[in-house]
């Protein structure tokens, strides 16, 4: 191998080397670089050939005096013709119509099936002629896995504690404001709902949340639950599964619900 005179002098061998190495580097960790698909995916931007959203009939909103229908692709829950073959026992009311009516005594339903994150959405009504004080007369709940509650009660004009209201994250969050209807109207919550996440030694990584459209307006926003939910002391969470039951509560109260379905909401990937 040739002698490379000193006077910082690189031989055109060692000189080539070095520069190919040193280019090779750069362009190898360049993030601009278009053949690097690290963390994205398939399709470009604007791609025409990406597979088309899935057309979905959305069903027919609700009012004030008559419950709405499902999308096309929702699990319905409780409809017409429904019964309460989705729930755990059948100690409630239903009629053809698909209305179903607490009757106080037989327990809270769940769902046979378990869901995770999801859309869901729930229509309830409390009678016309019932008295309502406080968390009496007028009480009930859905419960996600189980365990997490937005509260379902009559709050107009009735007054509770505001984490007890109508749309609250029960002991938790008050709504943002108060949208309810009065009794021998229709109520309707649009709640998306993703769980918590827990890691391996079982300690929280993300916290479940609730975004609630009450009535077609927005009472939590992408709110975080602060722990499983708990009567009269601060909410805690101990891990459990991504999945479980939904839940409606029998508070004592002959609260009547309709047009019930979920629609589960995969995780998705970043667009890059």
């Amino acid at each position: 191998m040739p002698f490379c005179p000193t006077k910082m002098i690189i031989c055109p061998l060692v000189a080539f080397t070095v520069a190919f190495t040193i280019a090779f580097s750069i362009t190898s960790t360049d993030a601009s670089d278009p053949t690097d698909m690290s963390g994205s995916e398939e399709w470009p931007v604007h791609d025409m050939e990406r597979p088309q959203p899935t057309m979905v009939n959305p069903g027919a909103s609700g009012t004030p005096m008559t419950p709405g229908t499902a999308p096309s692709d929702a699990t319905v829950l409780l409809g017409p013709g429904t019964g309460m073959k989705h729930w755990n026992h059948e100690g409630w009311k239903v009629d053809a119509d698909g209305i179903a009516q607490v009757t106080p005594g037989t327990g809270d339903i769940k769902t046979r099936e378990a869901f995770g994150d999801c859309q869901f959405h729930i229509e309830w009504l409390v009678p016309a002629d019932r008295e309502c004080d406080g968390q009496g007369g007028s009480n009930s709940g859905v419960f996600f896995l189980d365990k997490y509650e937005v509260q379902i009660l009559g709050s107009n004009p009735n007054q509770t504690y505001p984490d007890g209201q109508a749309g609250s994250m029960y002991g938790q969050y008050p709504p943002l404001v108060n949208p309810c209807r009065p009794n021998g109207e229709w109520n309707t919550y649009d709640i998306i709902f993703t769980a918590p996440r827990f890691k391996s030694d079982g300690s929280l990584d993300t916290a479940g949340t609730v975004t609630v459209i009450f009535n077609g307006v927005v009472v939590q926003n992408h709110s975080a639950f602060m722990g499983i939910t708990a009567h009269g002391s601060k909410a805690k969470y101990q891990k459990h599964d991504p999945t479980g039951q939904i839940r409606l509560q029998d508070h004592g109260d002959p609260i009547k619900f309709a047009n019930i379905w979920v629609r589960p909401l995969a995780e998705r990937s970043l667009a890059w």
